[in-house]
């Protein structure tokens, strides 16, 4: 709706219904000596056409669209099919809210289950909930989770989990007796050490691992779940770039006890980094330790199918002490946009989208692996991001990509990483052409 003022007879009336005769008696509480008295400082009304035009004029000095990113680390630029935008925007979806009253709530209930049956296809896992704020607090919601399940407080946390997933977790974790350890990575393939399971016991409660992990890398998960089964502790998967499940292997099928994820490459914009979605999913037998909520189906004694709120383990719902999690979105908007892209892209449509990302980045590590000075110091499969070691300091390279060349050329690891001073995380995606991939190589060989 448009925004349209009322007019001086308009004011004049409501006015006069309130027993006042002026606007500025409604600010007779605010003492004088503070009140503004001179005009503001701003320009003569506009008319509607005056106003777009000086919004588009504003709006042709932003640069950012004129960049080229590489930038990724838990947040990916991917093409969005128009029908997403257009679709979430349709009144009956976007002023949607917790569906609590299921007669009048069949619509937002039936894209939930159908956006938790899609979590369920893409992870492997047999259920999932109607979705979390984002990667980061889904995961520190699976460790504790775990610590219900397990009755233990030990966590063994892989180093490669992106830096700022285990900034949340430990403010979940800030004040109670969880102690953290961590599982150091192998310096030459970017992966998780298998002698650093060893310090998996009896006291742990889970073992949490990212793949594709923070440098890239795809972990080797193969038996990684026995071995922390073994001593009796849940096996936790954190995936940042969620295309790569149109690739690899879902997780459920190395024996993953509980998968988390970062849907925002399904469709929705980066948007400085929120809002975004979270995917949750783990085994039907810990489904009462799941936060959040569950849609599911009923029939009734017609045999008319509708959809319901199976479980609600949230502390709004239950007693405070038997709740799962405080945690009070199901971010159905972000979990409407995800379904549809997936809707509309289906399985191969994904695979594709996915091929194209690794593809890509291969040619575009390839190309930069040939230049002189520069190498990938790791060895391990990647999917759509990798390391790049620099002659100079990462930083300095980085900052002149940008300023000089309009080139946002990825991540320089010293912000979370100190030592490794001259190391870069750089991404591709299906939005990069190979122009731009050899314009970023051309410019890397200049500024060695």
């Amino acid at each position: 709706m448009r925004y349209i003022p009322n007019s001086p007879e308009e004011r004049a009336e409501m006015l006069k219904v309130i027993g006042l005769s002026s606007a500025e008696e409604l600010f007779r509480s605010i003492p004088e000596d503070i009140r503004l008295k001179r005009p503001l400082k701003i320009t003569e009304p506009l008319s509607e056409p005056e106003v777009i035009a000086l919004m588009e004029n504003l709006a042709s000095k932003n640069t950012a669209s004129q960049k080229t990113s590489f930038l990724g680390a838990g947040v990916y630029s991917h093409y969005s099919p128009t029908i997403v935008d257009y679709l979430i925007q349709r009144s009956e979806f976007f002023t949607s809210y917790t569906p609590y009253q299921p007669e009048v709530s069949q619509g937002t209930l039936q894209y939930i289950f159908e956006f938790q049956t899609l979590v369920c296809q893409l992870t492997g896992m047999e259920v999932a909930n109607a979705s979390m704020y984002d990667g980061s607090t889904a995961m520190a919601e699976a460790v504790l989770m775990a610590q219900r399940i397990t009755r233990r407080q030990k966590v063994l946390i892989a180093r490669t989990i992106h830096p700022e997933y285990i900034e949340v977790l430990r403010t979940y974790t800030k004040y109670n007796e969880t102690e953290i350890d961590f599982a150091d990575f192998d310096e030459e393939t970017g992966s998780i050490k298998q002698e650093e399971l060893q310090k998996l016991s009896d006291q742990t409660a889970c073992l949490v691992v990212q793949s594709p992990n923070f440098f890239g890398v795809i972990e080797n998960l193969e038996g990684l779940a026995e071995k922390a089964h073994s001593v009796g502790a849940l096996f936790i998967v954190v995936v940042t770039e969620a295309i790569s499940f149109g690739l690899l292997k879902p997780p459920g099928e190395f024996g993953a006890d509980i998968v988390v994820a970062e849907g925002q490459s399904f469709g929705i914009p980066m948007s400085f980094g929120g809002p975004h979605v979270g995917l949750f999913a783990t085994r039907e037998k810990f489904v009462r330790q799941m936060p959040g909520r569950l849609a599911g189906i009923a029939y009734d004694k017609h045999g008319n199918r509708g959809f319901v709120l199976t479980l609600a383990t949230r502390e709004q719902h239950i007693r405070r002490e038997k709740a799962t999690s405080n945690i009070c979105t199901n971010q159905g908007l972000m979990a409407l946009a995800a379904t549809i892209y997936l809707e509309t892209l289906g399985k191969r449509g994904l695979q594709e989208v996915a091929l194209q990302n690794a593809q890509k980045a291969a040619y575009a590590k390839r190309k930069i692996a040939e230049l002189e000075g520069y190498s990938i110091p790791f060895s391990g499969h990647t999917f759509n991001e990798f390391v790049v070691r620099s002659p100079k300091n990462a930083e300095d390279i980085l900052e002149k990509l940008l300023k000089e060349k309009s080139i946002i050329g990825g991540l320089a690891l010293s912000r979370y990483f100190p030592e490794r001073k001259n190391d870069f995380l750089v991404c591709v995606t299906e939005t990069n052409t190979k122009n731009q991939i050899d314009n970023l190589v051309d410019c890397l060989k200049e500024l060695r």
